[in-house]
């Protein structure tokens, strides 16, 4: 059975990034982790390398090109809405756009859409997907056919699947990192997290990977949230979803891929190769959230999940990309947030050149019918945030 015909898709993903999960929906059972010292949690006081916010407005461009190229029905195997909404500069130029839960299909005249296949309709529903961009033109990549379009990233069987975190380019070749998610029961939340894992993917073949590696995952700990290459290391940032609050771990490997050796930000500020001693660096991140260099300066641009269901996008910023990350700085008041419809998991999209630091965000709708109902909802809206 889908997680469609239980209503789950694409709110799955969202609820996730919303709301405490239960301890039993992780595989690996709480234990003591360590945290940082608690003068590094302090998030009042401003760091001295810290860009202040100037202000936020919307990046009409990319906002227009999403909702244009969702809303075009010259083709009926594409994007019509997603979430997760990750990009990476590839070595040709072009713009790589990783979502997880996407819609596929025609848009209809009044801006509503088909029910999914699987209830009868004619909308096609992955688990994740890609597009393409290049000269302000957007092009959609799946597997499968056109007739039967398929996730570029295929699950093991119907019990299992794959939502997208952050990538990064190695040595030509684009790696994405996934989490696998697993049905363990026949109830409408007997599903858990299960492991994390990074497919790699040729430039020009990105309907399906060259290969699969796992991933540490023996923690609880889900990479990479986000993904920041500085100083030869390439830093991965997580998160701890036991419940609320939610926790950012640290991890870093040197070089470009993720397939090195991994140490871990341990409670003193030291890195350690065992991924038990990766520690809560701070608390109030979402699942996808991101750190990126801002002048001498690092910025943590996350949804703050320290309120509830909140349409607050905050920033953070330190002298080092692993933190301390201080000084909570509102970014921006979603104006989609009102009684069904929500947002979350905010993050920074540094490669693109925009009018500030382009940061993205997703919305969504506890009544899944509202995703057939108005197209518009269910597609990322883009920012540019300015600092001084």
């Amino acid at each position: 059975m889908t997680r469609f015909r239980n209503a789950l898709a694409p709110l799955a993903i969202a609820f996730i990034a919303l709301t405490t999960v239960p301890q039993h929906a992780w595989a690996a059972p709480p234990k003591p982790v360590p945290s940082v010292a608690p003068q590094q949690q302090q998030v009042t006081a401003a760091s001295p390398c810290a860009p202040t916010v100037r202000g936020t407005t919307t990046n009409a461009r990319l906002t227009s090109l999403f909702t244009a190229y969702g809303n075009d029905n010259s083709r009926l195997d594409d994007w019509t809405g997603a979430d997760g909404t990750y990009s990476l500069r590839m070595p040709n130029g072009k713009e790589l756009w990783i979502f997880s839960d996407t819609f596929l299909g025609q848009v209809n005249p009044d801006g509503s859409r088909p029910p999914v296949v699987e209830e009868g309709g004619t909308t096609v529903f992955l688990n994740n997907s890609f597009a393409v961009e290049r000269n302000g033109r957007l092009s959609t990549i799946h597997d499968g056919t056109a007739a039967k379009p398929t996730a570029v990233m295929p699950p093991r069987d119907q019990n299992h699947w794959y939502w997208a975190g952050d990538a990064t380019l190695a040595g030509g070749v684009v790696e994405v990192t996934y989490q696998e998610y697993e049905r363990y029961g026949p109830g409408a939340w007997d599903w858990r997290w299960h492991r994390n894992v990074v497919a790699t993917f040729a430039p020009g073949r990105l309907n399906r990977p060259i290969s699969v590696y796992d991933l540490p995952s023996g923690h609880g700990v889900a990479w990479a949230s986000g993904i920041l290459k500085d100083g030869g290391y390439t830093y991965i940032y997580g998160v701890e979803d036991f419940g609320s609050p939610k926790y950012m771990h640290i991890a870093r490997v040197k070089g470009q891929s993720l397939r090195g050796a991994w140490e871990y930000l341990k409670a003193d500020g030291t890195w350690s190769p065992n991924e038990a001693d990766s520690a809560r660096i701070m608390s109030g991140v979402a699942n996808e959230y991101s750190v990126s260099k801002v002048g001498s300066g690092y910025v943590l641009i996350t949804h703050d999940t320290t309120e509830v269901l909140s349409a607050n996008i905050v920033a953070y910023a330190s002298c080092s990309p692993f933190g301390p990350f201080t000084g909570k700085q509102h970014v921006y008041t979603t104006p989609e947030t009102n009684g069904n419809i929500f947002t979350y998991n905010a993050h920074a999209h540094p490669e693109i050149a925009g009018g500030g630091l382009v940061v993205s965000y997703n919305v969504n709708s506890f009544v899944n019918t509202d995703h057939y109902r108005d197209v518009s909802i269910y597609r990322p809206r883009f920012l540019d945030v300015t600092f001084q």
